[in-house]
Parts: structure tokens; sequence; C-alpha cells
């Protein structure tokens, strides 16, 4: 499986591992299809969001 950077837009992880999306939900990251998560990289998001990108990935990397 392809290896999922925080440099990444959200659609493009999705794309890469939908399996992703419960950790992004589970987050508070809940507007997954919206216009935002094609252009937003991950670590703008969890910026916006208000979250540790660091604690994020290592949520991801765990799948």
């Amino acid at each position: 499986m392809a290896q999922i950077t925080k440099e990444m837009t959200i659609g493009e992880i999705l794309r890469t591992n939908p399996n992703v999306a419960p950790i992004l939900m589970e987050a508070g990251m809940h507007c997954l299809g919206c216009p935002s998560a094609q252009a937003e990289s991950l670590e703008e998001a969890a910026m916006v969001h208000g979250m540790d990108i660091n604690d994020l990935m290592a949520k991801i990397e765990a799948l």
C-alpha cells in the first residue's frame, strides 16, 4: 500500500486508503467530501481543527 504523508490532501489519502476515513471522522473531520478536503493537506486540516499532526499520523500509520 502507498505511504500516506501529512502533505497529501485528504482526498488523496482517502483514494489511497479509504480505511483512514473513520480515523479522520473520529478526529472531528466530518466533511471528508467537501471542497476543502480536496485542496487542503492533512497537516493544514489538522491545524484548522486544532489537532496535533503527529498524533493523527501515528493513528493513521497504526492501520
